[in-house]
This record gives C-alpha cells, sequence and structure tokens, in this order.
C-alpha cells in the first residue's frame, strides 16, 4: 500500500506540473483566456479533444503533441494507481475482517478463558488489571496508552502461583480448536497472532509431555515457567488489539467481551 501510495504521488506531480505547463504555454503563446487554455489542456490530456479549440501556431502544436505524448500516459497512471489503491484498500479490509473472525473464534472458544488461567500466574496482576479494565468510555487513545504501558510491562509469572494441572487440562480439551486455527491460510494476514499460537500449542505440548506436574524439579519448572511467559503478553497484546477493534465496529460483541473481561476481578456476563 505505501509503495502505491508514493507512485500515485508522483504521478499526481508530474500531471500537475503537465497541466500547469499546458495552462500557462497555451495562453502564452496562443493567447487563450486561462479559462480556455485550463479547458484546451484538459481535453488534451485525458484524450477528449472536443475539437473547438485547437493551437494556431506551430509552437502551440508541439506543446499540444508534448501534452498529448506526457498528459495522456500521466493522466491514465493518475487514474490506473489511484483505482488500485482504492481496491487494495477495500482488499485490506476484507481481509482484516477475515482475520478478526478468527481472533473472535479464538477468544470466545478459548482465549479469554486462557487469559484467566495464565494470568493465576502473575505475581504484577494487580498492576495489570488497573490498566485492563476496559470501560464503554475507553477510546482510541486510551487503547494506545494500554498497549505502550504493556511493552514496557515487567511480565513476572510465579510458575507455583498456578494451577499447572488445570491449565494442561484445559489446554488439552482446546486441542482441536488449536489445530484448526494454526490451519487456517488466512491466520498468514497477521504473524503476531500466528506466534501466539504456536506458543500456546507449543506450552500446551510441553505440558501434556509430563507425567506428573507437581513432582519436578526447580530446573524443569523455571523451564514450564518460561513457557507461560512466552504466551502471556503475546496473549495479552492480541486480546487488546481486539477488544479495540470490537469497540470500534462491533459495540454488541464489545459488550459482552467487557463484561466477561478476565483481568476485571467481578466479571460477570450477567447486565447489571
Amino acid at each position: 500500500m505505501d509503495s502505491l501510495k508514493f507512485r500515485l504521488r508522483i504521478f499526481v506531480a508530474v500531471f500537475v506540473g503537465i497541466m500547469t505547463l499546458g495552462i500557462i504555454g497555451f495562453a502564452v503563446i496562443e493567447g487563450l483566456s486561462p479559462l480556455d487554455a485550463l479547458y484546451f489542456t484538459l481535453v488534451t490530456v485525458t484524450t477528449v479533444g472536443y475539437g473547438d479549440i485547437h493551437p494556431a501556431t506551430h509552437v502551440g502544436k508541439l506543446l499540444a503533441i508534448l501534452l498529448i505524448t506526457g498528459g495522456v500516459g500521466t493522466f491514465l497512471g493518475v487514474v490506473a494507481n489511484a483505482t488500485e489503491i482504492l481496491l487494495s484498500r477495500r482488499e485490506n479490509q476484507i481481509r482484516t475482517q477475515k482475520v478478526h473472525m478468527v481472533m473472535g473464534l479464538f477468544f470466545s472458544e478459548m482465549g479469554t478463558k486462557l487469559l484467566s488461567h495464565i494470568s493465576a500466574f502473575d505475581s504484577n496482576l494487580d498492576q495489570l488489571r488497573k490498566d485492563l479494565t476496559i470501560t464503554n468510555a475507553w477510546t482510541e487513545a486510551e487503547f494506545s496508552t494500554a498497549n505502550r504501558q504493556l511493552k514496557s510491562f515487567h511480565y513476572d509469572t510465579e510458575v507455583h502461583k498456578g494451577d499447572l494441572e488445570e491449565l494442561r487440562r484445559f489446554l488439552e480439551e482446546k486441542t482441536t480448536l488449536l489445530l484448526r486455527l494454526l490451519e487456517n491460510p488466512i491466520l498468514l494476514e497477521k504473524e503476531s497472532f500466528t506466534e501466539l499460537l504456536r506458543a500456546v500449542f507449543h506450552l500446551r505440548e510441553e505440558l501434556l509431555h509430563r507425567e506428573d506436574l507437581t513432582l519436578l524439579p526447580e530446573s524443569d519448572y523455571a523451564h514450564l515457567g518460561g513457557d507461560i511467559k512466552r504466551v502471556y503478553p503475546l496473549l495479552i497484546a492480541e486480546w487488546l488489539e481486539y477488544m479495540k477493534y470490537l469497540k470500534g465496529n462491533y459495540p454488541y460483541l464489545f459488550s459482552l467481551a467487557m463484561r466477561t473481561n478476565p483481568f476485571n476481578p467481578e466479571h460477570s456476563a450477567v447486565v447489571r
């Protein structure tokens, strides 16, 4: 998209230059009024050519030739690039909608609940609750502020603080969903969400490969803590982006997501 915009700017700049040259040239050389000069230049470069005005001098004819050879292609370039940008923007909107549909499936089926499980391992959970208790009054600026704060937040997961067995059981139950999501080609459009799914799937594998999670050496608990810590910030970042998307596009879905916010200790789907 950026390359298309840059190319369009170049075509527009050249087109404006050619139009300016044509207007000034015909006004001076052919003695046309500014309006007639604009009219003749425009019908020339757009290939309309009504024929009601035409150059009377040799220099004017040479200028017309220059406008035809350079201006027509430039004008078509402006139209083609503008059209391509509009189509590309529409395609991006459709892709974004599809990606967020997949994200919606993930968070409704397991993502929100997974946040509840993993946040139980967080020693700094109280601070996150202050920053992520999203309300209906949140603006785009507040979502951006929360996102910046998350990037500098110190995630401190304590593996003994949560319930590893419950987390393993939950991830095992969601194996089919994880596989379906990882196989979805639309996720190639969003690398960060794909990375989250890979991290979650790896955490699941690590937990399932251990028979008894209560009798592990501290070195292994530290390893599992690292796997949890890998998932945690990725999960929060995608959740926050998804909440922002719902807030701006689907208020009724945002209402439920806000009421079931895992960072709100009093969360409840019941409307009060």
